[in-house]
């Protein structure tokens, strides 16, 4: 069977750097670091106290106080991205087979505020005062189903959960659903909102978080020598994937193709990649497989590129593997360096930013690189934004659990 073509009309973001994907591209271009103490909680007890935070979120800017009550902040924020995504898309609901258009999403926690502000609740009121609204809230796929409702798509519908790897792995799926001939139109992407006391305790016990707590600012410093750790950071990026002649028929602006997508596993620690750099190297080999790339077909490498030790190493030498001697000729770049690490929602406002780099021809930089790591040796666009033709792009998601997600994206 021959698939058919994916591309992407519509895409939409919030950040620690924005309320929208046009202000967060331009912060990013900028070199702005979105890291600031926390404002939410009290971290007094927290090794880590700063985030990227969402600065500007208040509900009540884009919820009725009654929606906004039904919401955890995770579904809030990828609603917002995606009436976004989907106004750039200029799709109109009314004119479309509904039962061909579908949602698939990705979050790696979900609603985790929600759990905490009622498990409190219930402990000093009882059981009793626990929201009818909190298992809707919570429930990862809620998402999904939210967004199905909002726009009246009844294709299929569901919500992928694999750490790091989720938006990616969204991504990826949305995109098989078209060219397969399931769905014409896909709205995807990626939620998360975990910067809560918990959630932030957890990864600080992990140590896994930088504890830069003197300069927040230059904290996230993937690739750098004297990296200590990411940094958290919300929110959520959406896309709306279309078939090809299905955009084209519709007169619609096309921002670039979704060409290729890989996905493997490590199977060899639930937290740690393994050394080898096996898993994201065939990841990311798949990925130009399905695409019908070679490797030096490709200009720009959106890495993973978390600020940790083995994630940077082990990441850089994948890299290598897959490229060769063109590794050299790569520019490579975190969008984490900025926004933080957005875990579930990662993947899918690092392909926002690939596609942004294919429509303004610059890519942004990896800020905080100061001192190089003999251990990390390619070219990651350090501190100032570049002017590149992008006509390919990769973007890597290297989850807990060993999940190694590729998405290949280029110009049409």
């Amino acid at each position: 069977m021959t698939r058919r073509r994916v591309v992407i009309t519509g895409a939409g973001a919030i950040s620690s750097l924005g309320l929208d994907l046009p202000t967060t591209w331009s912060n990013l271009l900028a070199g702005k670091s979105g890291a600031g103490p926390i404002t939410k909680f009290d971290t007094e007890r927290h090794t880590a106290k700063f985030a990227c935070e969402v600065w500007d979120w208040s509900p009540e800017k884009f919820f009725e106080r009654t929606e906004s009550k039904r919401l955890d902040k995770f579904t809030m924020y990828y609603l917002v991205a995606a009436d976004e995504a989907m106004r750039a898309a200029g799709l109109d609901m009314a004119k479309e087979d509904c039962t061909r258009v579908g949602c698939i999403t990705g979050t790696g926690i979900g609603g985790i505020h929600e759990i905490e502000e009622s498990k409190v609740l219930q402990v000093n009121r009882g059981a009793n005062r626990v929201s009818p609204f909190f298992i809707p809230k919570i429930m990862a796929n809620a998402m999904a189903g939210q967004a199905a409702i909002r726009f009246g798509a009844l294709g299929t519908c569901y919500v992928t959960s694999s750490a790091c790897a989720s938006a990616s792995h969204a991504i990826g799926m949305a995109m098989r659903t078209i060219q397969y001939g399931e769905a014409d139109v896909m709205l995807t992407g990626g939620s998360e909102a975990a910067t809560t006391p918990l959630g932030l305790a957890g990864f600080c016990s992990l140590k896994a978080v930088s504890t830069r707590n003197d300069d927040p600012t230059r904290a996230s410093r993937p690739f750098d020598r004297d990296r200590d750790g990411f940094v958290m950071g919300e929110g959520s990026a959406a896309l709306v994937l279309e078939e090809y002649e299905h955009a084209k028929a519709r007169g619609a602006t096309v921002l670039a193709e979704l060409k290729g997508y890989g996905s493997t596993d490590d199977a060899h620690h639930i937290t740690a990649p393994s050394e080898d750099a096996d898993g994201p190297s065939r990841a990311m080999a798949q990925a130009l497989a399905d695409a019908g790339l070679a490797p030096d077909q490709v200009q720009y490498v959106n890495a993973h590129g978390t600020s940790t030790y083995l994630n940077d190493k082990i990441e850089t030498a994948a890299i290598r593997r897959v490229f060769g001697a063109h590794a050299d000729k790569l520019m490579v770049s975190s969008t984490k360096s900025m926004v933080g690490h957005l875990l579930g929602a990662s993947g899918a406002i690092e392909l926002a930013a690939c596609v942004m780099s294919i429509q303004s021809g610059r890519v942004h930089p990896t800020i905080n690189y100061e001192t190089p790591d003999p251990d990390c040796d390619l070219d990651y666009i350090p501190n100032e934004a570049r002017e590149l033709t992008v006509d390919n792009a990769i973007s890597n998601s290297l989850g807990f659990g060993g999940h190694n997600t590729s998405l290949v994206v280029g110009r049409i």
